[in-house]
């Protein structure tokens, strides 16, 4: 699926995107299974880094290329230099959303474990995987079950003020309208969360079973 830059800054003017002699469809029967970006969003201790890594195991024992963006690793390394401002947790968003796409393109599917509260925010990561590959996967639990949870103490901390810009309680989460998946953490089991995305895959013709 080529894809052209969104946007070339005028610096960057001489810059071409160069396509792969290689198409999807001749990279998809080589690997066995489509590319998808499943975009996981949720409150801090909603379930995202569990499901995540639950889930890649799964569909890699089952042998599809998998691989978890998790918001906490990028942090220690391509997103190391941001903070959570807004404007800073706009460019984190970007740059998961751009390595994503890459990954995508290389025929992995992507499972990204982010909060990334803002509407505005997962809809530019959308455009830039495209729509076609992007699941946005809302994992639905309330701040109070998200509280009790804290497995690491931030809400605590947030609650004392030690944590400014946090979101649930000093900043903002936009729940998804519209997402291709809802999946109540508060009230089903890792393996139940997990299962339900599997289905879905399964489904959606995205992978054969696992």
């Amino acid at each position: 699926m080529p894809r052209n830059p969104l946007k070339i800054q005028k610096s960057q003017k001489n810059i071409t995107w160069h396509s792969a002699k290689i198409n999807q469809e001749i990279r998809q029967s080589l690997i066995g299974h489509k590319a998808v970006t499943i975009w996981l969003t949720g409150l801090s201790a909603s379930g995202k880094s569990s499901i995540a890594f639950e889930l890649e195991r799964c569909l890699l024992n089952a042998r599809y290329m998998a691989y978890v963006l998790d918001g906490d690793n990028v942090r220690h390394g391509l997103c190391r230099d941001l903070g959570f401002s807004q404007g800073d947790r706009h460019e984190n968003i970007r740059r998961v959303a751009e390595v994503a796409r890459l990954m995508n393109d290389a025929g992995i599917i992507v499972i990204s474990a982010f909060i990334s509260p803002y509407r505005e925010d997962r809809e530019n990561a959308r455009h830039i995987i495209g729509d076609g590959r992007f699941i946005e996967t809302y994992l639905d639990a309330s701040l109070q079950i998200c509280e009790l949870r804290d497995p690491k103490g931030l809400y605590r901390r947030a609650r004392m003020g030690d944590l400014p810009d946090f979101t649930g309680i000093s900043a903002p989460y936009e729940a998804p309208e519209a997402p291709k998946l809802r999946i109540e953490t508060g009230a089903l089991s890792l393996k139940q969360s997990v299962d339900r995305i599997i289905n879905y895959l399964s489904e959606h013709g995205i992978i054969a079973g696992c």
